[in-house]
């Protein structure tokens, strides 16, 4: 796992912004798997910008978003469609873009259906992820089997008040969803990890240098072959190797870097 240190979430979201140009440069029809909430909004905003400054072009890509609530259509404010739509793809043309469909009848058919589609796509080529509080990745919560596939999960109380900020009440914040599993993102040829604040130092350092445990999903990415985490100062203030980390990245060569 690549560690990069960074001053702010600002920072962090040019390095990732910079990650997605190489990957297009290098495959201009890239699979993407895309995250939700508010840690990649700036990196969305970023890419919307390059597209319309001509810098990056999405127009060949395809996209599959993590997860959606269970029980919202896509039309409702607070889905991730309606996410996707507002942050990323009214101002970024996408060829093809994907999110499961909260209102499916058949949920498990629908879960099937998800992942036959990535197969069919060619599998993910890079997969964007935010970082839970508590080490979750996607919605799988800590607990979650770390070779789970897209499925339906209930979210813990944790979660729901995470995401109450979002609804008018923590009441309305839906209990389902679904989402990829730990081994549907870890078949992703590329991770790319945000985390921005104090408050996921402690996953930060459990996801990269603790334990690999299904108690922190995260931690699974220890054993991708080609992860990258990226956080700011205060998301990395408990890591034991950060200097190391800052090294690391100072004296890539040329050719790694984004």
């Amino acid at each position: 796992m690549e560690v990069i240190i960074k001053q702010d979430a600002e920072k962090v979201s040019w390095e990732a912004a910079a990650l997605f140009c190489r990957q297009l440069r290098e495959k201009p029809d890239s699979v993407f798997g895309l995250a939700t909430g508010s840690t990649p909004v700036r990196l969305y905003h970023l890419l919307g910008e390059m597209a319309q400054a001509g810098e990056l072009d999405l127009s060949q890509a395809t996209t599959f978003n993590l997860d959606e609530y269970v029980g919202l259509p896509g039309a409702h404010p607070q889905s991730y469609a309606s996410f996707m739509r507002e942050h990323l793809f009214a101002h970024v043309p996408v060829a093809r873009w994907h999110v499961p469909d909260g209102m499916a009848g058949d949920i498990p058919q629908l879960c099937a259906a998800y992942e036959q589609a990535i197969r069919e796509a060619g599998g993910i080529d890079l997969q964007l992820l935010g970082l839970g509080s508590d080490g979750h990745i996607g919605f799988n919560e800590p607990g979650s089997s770390l070779g789970s596939r897209t499925r339906l999960k209930t979210l813990t109380a944790q979660t729901v008040a995470d995401n109450a900020c979002y609804f008018s009440s923590p009441a309305e914040v839906p209990r389902h969803v679904v989402t990829m599993g730990v081994g549907t993102i870890l078949e992703a040829r590329h991770c790319l990890v945000l985390a921005f604040g104090e408050r996921k130092a402690q996953a930060v350092a459990a996801m990269a240098e603790g334990a690999i445990t299904a108690m922190v999903p995260a931690s699974a990415l220890q054993m991708h072959p080609v992860c990258t985490l990226i956080v700011d100062e205060p998301a990395a203030a408990l890591l034991q190797r950060r200097e190391y980390y800052r090294w690391v990245y100072e004296n890539k060569p040329a050719w790694q870097r984004a």
